[in-house]
């Protein structure tokens, strides 16, 4: 590091000695000066007098509200399950988790990490009998959740011993990712390692297969070992509990009921930054195209206006937005149920202690609630179709229920063909089971939360300030039922049309950050790979280059790799990427037409193609990666023409091939954004 630089007289004459003793003493005189008329102002102040001892109290049960330990004494629980959930999934394991412990008598709370102190789980032992249950999600490349990071962060950074801490962990992931359920495998690793004792193998579920499977196996063999822990009588026996009771409003002032809001009661009326998951902002749409120019397929381009929200945002970001339910589905499942949708309720938790008071923002309506608030189009899991059964009349569709709803292979056979390959959701099964009947109210608790999409942003802040851009492709398809299946976010975005002199649609909505980052050095070559709508993020990170360009910067080489079906239906943003390459912001623009020749070609096939300038700029030139798209097979595949190209044109075995782009996904220098 550099000397600080030594500062000279503007006149260029040095200072005297003495000068600089004199100024000196001035100083010294002057700060013992200071600090003796605070000392003296200090001392003058009032005594404290009663009253200031309210905000001390207010502080005191605002940290208690933040000990799991004094909750789980004061209302005496011994199990605590904490969920690291992004999609919602983790936290309804979490749920059924507790509600199964009620069954054998055993007392149990499910807990957000993010609303407390986790740095008192060492505290655990102090209660008798007591165990923690973690079911954690894997979130981007091995990250934890947005509600585990700051566990996660304590998890790496803490010394404290675990000892007397019993726990047990069941991890949510997907095989299709690198970093395949990277959190619950390094939560049941690091607690052990810090002294905790596991009382139950650490489970794994993958989304890729079949997770609510896996779940059931796993919590199958778990309970036995919880029982023998606590040491009491395992059961098989079965039994519905409510969480929730329902209270009906026949006089309410309507603009005291939800309609929507996620957090804030008219919040939507009522916009007032900052703006994030539960208080998005209602952005409205500036541009809403069709991209494609043929094909079956409708491939859309939005652009949502944030002028005046303050929002911020990078190229690479994702955009989260909050779909609504298809009304004719939620006027179907009304009809069907034989109720009224304008009911307003309130579903209450039974278990005054919970933090959760109500299953989703009360008091709302029946119609709210199935539009807004619940998924009503995923596929039922088992232990909806086990608390369904009971308002099954006809035995037969009981037993179906009830059979799809337990652990035998038989069951889990019927329960993966008749449900999840079929997709069943809630409306399918209520036609297919002709008898059951549910009341409203307790099929309302049983859905899981409708969650928000997450959509890679396809612009750059730099040139579009005012503006987020995103690129989807409608979801439609015959499902083997023979039903239509809308996918709900997709569908709802295509409805947002913009016409002349009407209000524009607006999309609840907020900023997701990511790691997705260019390189610093904007004279960084990279290296691009989306096809179809992974093409997203990809058109922020040229707009951005085009703008470092503009701004005189020396901009690396930028090469995309882009793939569609036919050149003359699906090349979206044509138009854009021949400017971008004819103006040299783009250096290489190559495209896979997959379906225009008699063998398909992937961008795989392109990057083998162009093996020797990308080993160069890989290994000599320090070239970033990025990845954008089908995490499944396109992924997979493009990682291994990497292999490929390492092995035959750097040399390397196919082991020294992995470690070397293992180890650029660890420098930041190879980044996915993939979906499944």
């Amino acid at each position: 590091m550099a000397e600080p630089e030594v500062r000279s007289d503007p006149t260029g004459q040095k200072e005297e000695p003495e000068a600089l003793v004199s100024s000196l003493i001035i100083f010294v005189f002057s700060l013992i000066a200071g600090l003796l008329i605070y000392w003296l102002l200090s001392r003058r102040r009032p005594a404290p007098v009663p009253e200031i001892r309210t905000p001390l109290t207010a502080g005191a049960v605002t940290m208690q509200e933040t000990s799991f330990i004094e909750k789980m004494k004061k209302t005496t629980r011994n199990v605590i399950v904490f969920y690291g959930s992004q999609t919602g999934t983790a936290e309804e394991f979490a749920n059924r988790l507790v509600k199964d412990a009620q069954r054998y008598g055993i007392k149990g709370m499910v807990a957000d990490p993010e609303e407390y102190d986790m740095s008192e789980l060492p505290r655990l032992r102090e209660i008798d009998s007591s165990l923690a249950v973690f079911c954690m999600a894997t979130y981007g490349e091995g990250e934890p959740t947005d509600n585990a990071q700051d566990f996660y962060d304590w998890m790496q950074m803490t010394d404290d011993s675990l000892e007397g801490v019993h726990f047990a962990v069941f991890g949510l992931g997907n095989k299709t990712y690198d970093h395949y359920n990277a959190m619950g495998t390094y939560t049941d690793k690091r607690l052990a390692e810090l002294g905790a004792t596991r009382i139950f193998d650490l489970g794994l579920g993958d989304d890729d297969g079949n997770l609510e499977e896996d779940f059931i196996s796993w919590k199958g063999q778990f309970w036995p070992a919880v029982c023998e822990f606590f040491g009491v009588q395992a059961t098989q026996e079965e039994c519905s509990i409510r969480q929730f009771e329902l209270v009906v409003h026949s006089d309410v002032n309507m603009n005291e009921v939800y309609t929507g809001e996620l957090g804030r009661l008219l919040s939507f009326q009522d916009q007032k930054p900052p703006f994030d998951a539960k208080n998005p902002f209602l952005a409205p749409v500036a541009i809403n195209r069709k991209l494609n120019k043929g094909g079956s397929r409708h491939l859309m381009h939005l652009e949502l206006d944030i002028s005046g929200s303050k929002i911020r945002y990078d190229a690479g970001d994702h955009v989260a937005v909050y779909p609504m339910n298809d009304v004719p589905l939620v006027n179907r499942l009304g009809e069907r149920l034989g109720v009224d949708l304008d009911t307003v309720i309130t579903l209450k938790n039974l278990d005054e202690e919970a933090n959760k008071k109500h299953p989703f923002p009360c008091p709302t309506t029946y119609r709210a609630a199935l539009t807004h608030y619940l998924d009503i189009t995923s596929p039922l899991h088992t232990n909806v179709l086990f608390d369904l059964s009971q308002y099954a009349s006809d035995p037969e569709e009981k037993e179906i229920l009830r059979k799809m709803a337990c652990s035998s292979s038989e069951g889990k056979a019927l329960y993966h063909s008749w449900v999840v390959e079929s997709e069943r959701n809630i409306l399918a099964v209520l036609e297919d089971l002709p008898s059951l009947r549910p009341p409203i109210d307790h099929l309302c608790e049983l859905l899981p939360r409708l969650q928000a999409r997450y959509y890679s942003i396809a612009s750059s802040a730099k040139v579009h300030p005012s503006s987020i851009h995103i690129c989807v492709v409608v979801l439609e398809y015959t499902t083997k039922t023979g039903r239509v299946f809308k996918g709900v976010a997709t569908n709802w975005l295509k409805d947002k049309v913009v016409t002349d002199g009407s209000p524009r649609p607006t999309v609840p909505m907020y900023v997701r950050k990511s790691q997705f980052r260019l390189p610093f050095r904007a004279s960084t070559p990279v290296i691009m790979i989306g096809p179809g709508t992974g093409i997203a993020p990809f058109m922020g990170f040229i707009q951005e280059r085009a703008w470092q360009k503009e701004q005189g910067k020396e901009t690396g080489e930028a090469i995309l790799y882009f793939g569609c079906r036919h050149r003359n239906e699906d090349f979206i943003y044509q138009e854009e990427l021949e400017e971008f390459e004819k103006a040299g912001v783009l250096t290489q623009l190559h495209v896979a037409f997959s379906r225009d020749q008699e063998h398909k070609v992937y961008v795989q096939h392109l990057l083998k193609q162009s093996k020797d300038h990308l080993w160069k700029l890989i290994h000599s030139s320090n070239a970033h990666i990025y990845v954008c798209g089908d995490a499944r097979n396109m992924a997979r595949d493009v990682h291994a023409a990497f292999h490929e190209i390492a092995e035959e044109v750097g040399g390397l075995t196919h082991t020294q091939a992995v470690d070397y782009f293992q180890r650029l996904m660890t420098k930041g220098r190879y980044s996915q954004d993939v979906w499944s």
